[in-house]
């Protein structure tokens, strides 16, 4: 919606963002260069991660939007905003900022962001579906934005529907609960969230599922030769994320003999496409080790038994694959 929508009003005639965000920000990228926008796609590093400076040379008189995103959905990595926001604040800009992947992982803390817009979607941190948010910095200047669509006059005349008051509950329960998340984690204590059945009891604490997410790796490597990190180290990426391709394997019969776990090759988005990640692309990753990429995403539900599951699946596939 912002970048759709901060066009009319606010003359925008430049728009910022880069090479590895979500299809959600690089589809209306191409959609408004079409429109005659001016659009400039930034590259990224190896790791998928923003140079700051990149973005202040690009920013020119007639720029007014940048869109980073906070953290990379396919490699986990996490952008460095702040610096980002400092200098299009300098440079008078407004940035917006996807955090879908980010809230319930890493800390999101507006007070500290400088960023103008920020997104967020429930169903990424245990949320119910079809539910999101758009927050608007309101100290300063007023942003323009305008509706995707008219009628009904909702959500201060900017997204009009009757509002679905049980996923608006919903959504702000599982902030709540992400914060819950977050607060084990830098606590260092389990916190006792969870339902009737002790088998569904929530995992709440991010170094509990980073550390799930080390162990999965460390023993697919202790399987397995020719397997390469994609992104960043472990240490330096979302917690709950991991993204590795399989050498010596056909891409296509790698996923299609994974029975027994939900894995994919790219964004969850998109796992039908035929092309390999943009986002590897974009890294400088070979297209015959991107078509043959597997992410991997836990979450506090995640068990050691499914890392075992997991683990045994993936070793017998490839295994039998080559």
């Amino acid at each position: 919606m912002p970048v759709r929508t901060t066009r009319g009003r606010a003359r925008v005639t430049s728009f910022l963002t880069n090479a590895a965000e979500h299809p959600s920000v690089l589809d209306v990228a191409k959609r408004l260069k079409r429109q005659g926008l001016d659009v400039t796609i930034l590259p990224v590093d190896h790791h998928a991660r923003v140079d700051p400076q990149r973005v202040a040379d690009a920013i020119s008189p007639q720029t007014r939007l940048v869109s980073v995103m906070l953290a990379n959905n396919e490699v986990g990595t996490i952008n460095p905003i702040a610096e980002i926001g400092r200098l299009c604040r300098e440079r008078g800009v407004l940035l917006h900022c996807d955090a879908v992947q980010a809230v319930g992982k890493i800390s999101v803390d507006l007070q500290q962001l400088p960023v103008d817009l920020l997104s967020l979607s429930a169903h990424k941190f245990h949320g119910p579906k079809g539910v999101g948010a758009l927050i608007v910095r309101r100290d300063g200047p007023r942003i323009p934005l305008e509706p995707l669509f008219d009628g009904g006059r909702h959500e201060q005349h900017l997204r009009s529907g009757t509002l679905p008051v049980p996923l608006i509950v919903g959504f702000g329960t599982a902030c709540e609960l992400a914060k819950l998340t977050r607060s084990a984690s830098e606590g260092d204590e389990a916190i006792g969230v969870c339902d009737d059945s002790p088998s569904l009891a929530l995992r709440v604490s991010v170094a509990g599922i980073a550390a799930l997410r080390d162990q999965l790796w460390q023993r697919l490597q202790a399987e397995l030769e020719g397997l390469s990190l994609n992104g960043p180290p472990l240490v330096e990426r979302l917690p709950n994320n991991l993204n590795f391709s399989v050498a010596g394997v056909d891409g296509e019969a790698l996923m299609s003999g994974l029975k027994e776990i939900a894995v994919s090759s790219g964004s969850a988005c998109s796992t039908a496409e035929p092309e390999p990640s943009h986002v590897l692309r974009a890294m400088g990753v070979p297209e015959v080790l991107s078509r043959t990429s597997l992410r991997f995403g836990l979450s506090r539900y995640t068990t050691e038994a499914e890392i075992d599951i997991a683990v045994a699946e993936v070793v017998r596939v490839v295994k039998q694959l080559r």
